[in-house]
């Protein structure tokens, strides 16, 4: 009886992430954000699903077919809504960082309106619906 009742509780907690997971993470859901990359290419790809953009960041072999149709092209500056975030869920192979999954829903350009995911590398904050910018 106890057995069954602490795999019961186990099993609960595997299913049902704790509020903690989520405090782990750069950004929040709801909160309003600024993509940009690097200063040496500052667009960003924004891929449609989280495992091709953890695959990519960790350096796993993704064709440039793959690139082109799995991804839309985001430039600096464009604003996005955070809808997920995964902590700690990529780990870059050339660099000693760990950085988060961001799931995004895009607010401006030309793919508003699409969802994707980047890591939190790509993501800044501070913007508002309306905010400029710059």
């Amino acid at each position: 009886m106890v057995r069954s009742f602490v795999a019961a509780v186990l099993a609960a907690v595997c299913v049902f992430p704790s509020p903690a997971y989520a405090a782990g993470c750069a950004v929040s859901n709801g909160q309003y954000l600024v993509l940009r990359s690097s200063d040496f290419d500052p667009d960003v790809l924004v891929w449609d699903t989280r495992q091709r953009a953890i695959d990519y960041i960790n350096a796993i072999h993704v064709s440039a077919n793959e690139v082109l149709s799995h991804t839309l092209l985001a430039g600096p500056g464009t604003r996005a809504v955070v809808v997920q975030c995964v902590p700690a869920s990529v780990k870059p192979k050339y660099t000693s960082e760990i950085l988060d999954t961001v799931g995004i829903k895009i607010t401006t350009g030309p793919n508003k309106g699409r969802y994707g995911w980047v890591t939190s590398d790509d993501v800044h904050t501070g913007a508002t619906p309306q905010t400029t910018v710059q």
